[in-house]
């Protein structure tokens, strides 16, 4: 079967408490799609936190003295730098420029994914948000972007939505830019998923030579995450959601909990 990964037409920019699952629905006529049992939605975490609210004006923000201490450090702004704690469960590493945090999802990432790219200030995209908090924050402020509370209910919640809208049982992921130990660059991860799996467990399975598998255990929503980045791209592309048909694994409901590896597993700490 053929890996086809599509990136849909016309998705405008998102907005807090817009319908992530109408605007999907919406755009598979330009963008020529036909749904079928099986299909995935990966959506770039970006528009789920801009649809959820999660933008924070830094004007309300107020660091504390940890998070100055680490600002001096690293020489961020002390604001992120208390929105990083806020987020986090632990900071495990800092240097200039980065702080390495075990994230209040579980996994590892630094600055605690909060992100200015593609964000905007409360004069666009986030117009209705920043309309909230007018009367105490002006439109040139500055604005971040914290990840969703809980990104695989995020994903349930549309995935449902879409069953509902056109009968079909598909899969939903979000997708987020992280490094990794050891390698240099960002690739695709997934940060929350429903209806498909996170790991495809290959232990007992046979080779080409007829050698079963004893420690091959594929993280099969990363790899598709990593794929879906590609076609999404990372600056001013405009298409944060990948249609994907022919995903070679059997379809399941799973969870980011399967992708985390246990703290006493983890030999880079």
């Amino acid at each position: 079967m053929t890996l086809a990964l599509t990136p849909l037409l016309n998705i405008p920019l998102i907005r807090h408490d817009d319908n992530l699952a109408d605007i999907i629905v919406a755009s598979l006529q330009p963008s020529n799609l036909q749904l079928a049992d099986g299909d995935i939605f990966v959506l770039a975490q970006k528009i789920v936190s801009k649809a959820e609210g999660r933008m924070v004006n830094l004007a309300t923000v107020t660091p504390s003295a940890r998070a100055v201490e680490l600002a001096q450090q690293t020489g961020k702004d002390a604001r992120v730098v208390e929105l990083m704690l806020q987020e986090s469960n632990e900071v495990l590493r800092t240097r200039v420029g980065t702080i390495i945090v075990e994230h209040k999802l579980g996994f590892v990432c630094a600055n605690a994914g909060i992100d200015h790219s593609n964000v905007g200030n409360g004069s666009n995209d986030f117009s209705r948000l920043a309309t909230e908090v007018a009367a105490t924050t002006s439109p040139q402020e500055e604005y971040v972007l914290l990840l969703p509370e809980n990104p695989d209910q995020s994903a349930r919640n549309i995935r449902e939505q879409i069953k509902q809208k056109m009968g079909v049982n598909i899969g939903v992921m979000i997708i987020d830019s992280h490094g990794r130990a050891w390698r240099i660059g960002t690739v695709g991860i997934c940060i929350g998923l429903s209806g498909l799996p996170a790991i495809i467990d290959e232990r007992g399975w046979k080779d080409l030579f007829d050698y079963t598998l004893k420690i091959t255990i594929v993280g099969v929503a990363d790899e598709l995450a990593a794929a879906a980045s590609l076609v999404m791209g990372q600056a001013a592309e405009g298409t944060p959601i990948v249609h994907v048909r022919g995903f070679p694994y059997p379809m399941r409901e799973g969870a980011l909990k399967e992708l985390i590896r246990p703290k006493e597993q983890d030999m880079f700490r």
